[in-house]
């Protein structure tokens, strides 16, 4: 299922695109200075903070275009803008919604980049 906002011609591009933000939050969240196991699996990365072993997971969904981020008993569904992933709802920068859920979980600031 496609929409107007969609900016990848195939799934194949779409897969290509997650790939590359997942591995590149991958090797940001590797340098936090924090206790937390991280791991990527094709389409999906799987992060447990170990002091109250809660876990954040960001996974592709093909069929929507879309990434999904289930984090603290929430879910939120973000869509490629062009230029960067949104919250489809609020418009929210995935970027910056993941660092401040980050940065309340380890208790420091955290910024991730593209």
């Amino acid at each position: 299922m496609s929409s107007a906002d969609d900016r990848f011609p195939s799934d194949t591009a779409f897969r290509a695109a997650v790939d590359a933000t997942l591995s590149a939050l991958l090797e940001q969240i590797d340098v936090l200075d924090a206790d937390i196991d991280a791991g990527l699996m094709p389409g999906n990365l799987n992060v447990v903070f170990e002091h109250d072993r809660s876990t954040f997971v960001l996974s592709q969904q093909t069929p929507t275009h879309e990434l999904w981020l289930s984090a603290n008993l929430r879910a939120w569904h973000f869509r490629w803008r062009g230029t960067a992933w949104t919250e489809r709802d609020t418009g929210e920068d995935m970027l910056a919604l993941l660092s401040g859920l980050f940065a309340q979980k380890i208790g420091q600031p955290v910024r991730f980049a593209a």
